[in-house]
């Protein structure tokens, strides 16, 4: 029943159709944890996961994906590297944030930032070797947050694939692969540089709604 009632809540939570901004950011990522559920609409070579229903993919290179809805752009990194290395977290909560939490559960660790940036939230979520950037109004962070965990949570990796990929791919992706864990200069990331680039060439792109869609 506990199981049911979880998988309930998470696809309301999922929805839009429960006020989760009345939750504190802690216990929504602890119920999208510990919901379990196990369903995947987006598929990638090496990897899977789920895209909660309003956001749509509006480009991917490499294992990079920029994500929007009609109000932000959540920006996905996948660390492949560090899920091979199985590279640890040693993430410090940091208490000069607007909120900073460290993530462990089930064997999987990371972190949740939100600093405050031109009067909105820039907020930073690490889990599952995988990294979500969006830039939100405060009155949305919590929504952003519930997207955003249920991303990193639903991201399931298949070994097979990743071994079998040709040691140039993984040359190649080793040389730009940037530690998602660091929260020392970002401003130089290569991750940050993909964000700018996308804006700079794709901000006016036509992006399908699907809310509009009958």
């Amino acid at each position: 029943m506990k199981k049911i009632l979880v998988l309930i809540v998470t696809v309301f939570l999922l929805s839009g159709c429960v006020k989760v901004d009345e939750a504190t950011y802690i216990d929504i990522i602890d119920e999208a944890l510990s919901s379990k559920t196990e369903i995947y609409n987006t598929y990638r070579s090496g990897y899977k996961f789920y895209l909660p229903y309003g956001l749509t993919i509006a480009q991917n290179s490499e294992y990079n994906e920029v994500i929007k809805n009609k109000n932000e752009i959540y920006y996905l990194y996948i660390d492949l590297i560090g899920y091979l290395k199985k590279t640890s977290n040693d993430y410090a909560e940091n208490q000069g944030t607007v909120y900073s939490k460290r993530i462990d559960y089930d064997g999987k660790s990371g972190y949740i930032e939100v600093n405050l940036k031109n009067d909105k939230y820039l907020v930073e979520i690490v889990y599952n070797y995988a990294k979500i950037e969006v830039i939100v109004d405060d009155y949305r962070a919590s929504n952003a947050i519930a997207n955003a965990i249920v991303i990193l949570s639903s991201i399931t990796y298949n070994d097979e694939i990743l071994k079998s990929l040709s040691s140039e791919n993984i040359l190649s992706y080793s040389e730009e692969n940037v530690d998602i864990f660091k929260t020392e200069g970002r401003e130089n990331s290569n991750f940050l540089e993909f964000i700018q680039d996308y804006d700079a060439s794709d901000n006016n792109a036509d992006v399908p709604d699907y809310d509009m869609i009958k």
